[in-house]
């Protein structure tokens, strides 16, 4: 019987000294999942981009509104390189789809008040998940005109009803501001 072959030693680790803790987009990640605006803002200022990805695709904005991280919400949709509308892996859903489905039975009004935040930041309704689902079809029928759900989907219909007049361009851009003195009014003599 044959020895086996000598196998040699793993290197050693790093020393400690050269380890420098979590990285920028790790530390953005966690300040939108514990709702935390003095790491975000230390995150934000050491990258370019808010719309990295953990392994299930989630982004910031994914993780704010799965935590209902309200404090850093308006930080992150004001950013100026935050997708409102990425997909994650998992389901293909947007933070609106989350928004929608979940319900915060805790926390009254919370629900609302994130699809708001989504909507007004631009969200799209049309986008649909890996079920073939937009965010209004994860809504049950409420026969209540007062529950959440109806409030959340008539904000939804407001907004696609906004999206199909301008898509149509049956919108005026009004320029109340702009004097124009070569704009006369045709029905003055």
């Amino acid at each position: 019987m044959s020895a086996a072959p000598a196998r040699a030693a793993p290197p050693p680790p790093p020393p400690a000294d050269d380890q420098t803790g979590a990285s920028a987009n790790e530390r953005l990640l966690a300040a939108a999942k514990s709702d935390n605006e003095g790491m975000l803002e230390d995150a934000l200022s050491d990258l370019d981009d808010i719309n990295y990805t953990d392994g299930m695709g989630n982004t910031a904005l994914h993780h704010a509104i799965i935590h209902a991280s309200t404090s850093i919400l308006e930080t992150i949709l004001s950013h100026e390189t935050c997708d409102v509308d990425p997909r994650n892996r998992m389901g293909g859903e947007t933070p609106l789809h989350i928004a929608v489905r979940n319900k915060w039975e805790e926390a009254p009004g919370l629900r609302l008040f994130l699809v708001e935040q989504l909507l007004e930041a631009g969200a799209d309704t049309s986008i649909r998940n890996r079920h073939n689902q937009k965010p209004i079809d994860l809504l049950p029928p409420s026969p209540d005109s007062d529950s959440d759900e109806a409030k959340i989907r008539a904000m939804i219909r407001h907004v696609e009803a906004e999206n199909a007049v301008a898509a149509r361009g049956d919108v005026v851009d009004e320029d109340n501001d702009v004097f124009d003195p070569n704009d006369v009014a045709s029905d003055s003599d």
